[in-house]
């Protein structure tokens, strides 16, 4: 099968579209023809060597947790799914590998994709929906609370956005640039132009901060807070005496896969509550360029064709 491996760590030039041996199947796993998957910023992360210490690597190493696919193959513990699913799946850190024609991952992480997606659609979603998802659930996000979004039109944002305004709650968010226009198409109470205003300037007595920034980002977020109000970080974890200073709860979270997860975000996407965010669409070979974007809104994908 073709791949996307890296043989050491560095820039993107490491990157190199090869020959690779099919996965080899547990038990419990099961065998996806790939069909599409995306880049997430981790990717980057994991290829420049900044997570070998948290998530250890050996090599050659193929890249990629997101995708969406056909099953081609049951491990003989498998009883959730047969041939012929379409599924989606958020692959763990521990083996990825999705930047392939094919990968084995275990059956708790695989769930059928949503119905009224294109595999294409549905590769989009699965690390992004389920860290916005996680995020909502531990700042334990109602209706009519105010939730903070920085980051707004990045894909995990671009999720937390619809999912909060699902949930009913008044959504205020950070964007600049095309983002701005993007956030507002999702329906976002109020956005706050990070280039021409400071957000704890303006906001104040919010519930629930979602923090996909860190720093200044976040030692600025807990002023904006009301008592007893949530932070909940996904980049950089932040300081519990912090939160005792300011009377507030924080957390941070580590997106994990999970197959509940994704059936829920599939029920939401068919019952059009969320739509995945693109912004381009690139094919496997050429894989490096979502690597040597800076930045960008929503996510880029990677077929296989």
């Amino acid at each position: 099968m073709k791949a996307i491996r890296i043989h050491e760590y560095g820039d993107a030039t490491t990157l190199r579209y090869e020959d690779a041996p099919m996965p080899t199947m547990q038990p419990d796993d099961v065998l996806i023809r790939v069909a599409a998957t995306s880049f997430n910023p981790i990717d980057g992360k994991i290829r420049a060597g900044y997570m070998k210490d948290m998530i250890p690597k050996s090599f050659p190493l193929t890249l990629g947790w997101d995708c969406a696919g056909t099953v081609e193959q049951i491990g003989t513990a498998v009883s959730a799914l047969k041939v012929g699913d379409e599924v989606y799946t958020m692959a763990d850190f521990g083996h990825g590998g999705t930047y392939a024609e094919y990968v084995a991952v275990n059956q708790s992480q695989i769930a059928l994709k949503p119905k009224t997606l294109s595999f294409v659609q549905a590769a989009a979603l699965p690390m992004v929906a389920q860290t916005a998802l996680t995020a909502l659930h531990t700042g334990e996000l109602r209706s009519g609370q105010t939730v903070l979004i920085h980051g707004g039109a990045g894909g995990v944002g671009t999720m937390a956005i619809q999912m909060a305004k699902a949930l009913g709650a008044r959504v205020i968010t950070t964007a600049s640039g095309q983002g701005i226009a993007l956030v507002k198409s999702l329906g976002v109470d109020e956005v706050i132009d990070r280039k021409a205003a400071d957000f704890k300037d303006v906001v104040k007595g919010i519930h629930v901060v979602i923090d996909l920034i860190g720093g200044q980002t976040q030692e600025d977020s807990w002023g904006v807070l009301k008592k007893g109000g949530f932070l909940v970080a996904t980049a950089f974890p932040p300081a519990k005496e912090k939160a005792e200073q300011y009377g507030v709860r924080a957390n941070f979270i580590f997106t994990q896969p999970s197959r509940t997860t994704l059936e829920e975000i599939a029920a939401m996407v068919d019952d059009g509550k969320l739509r995945p965010i693109i912004s381009a669409e690139i094919s496997l070979a050429n894989a490096r360029q979502a690597h040597e974007a800076k930045g960008g809104n929503g996510k880029t994908v990677i077929r296989m064709a």
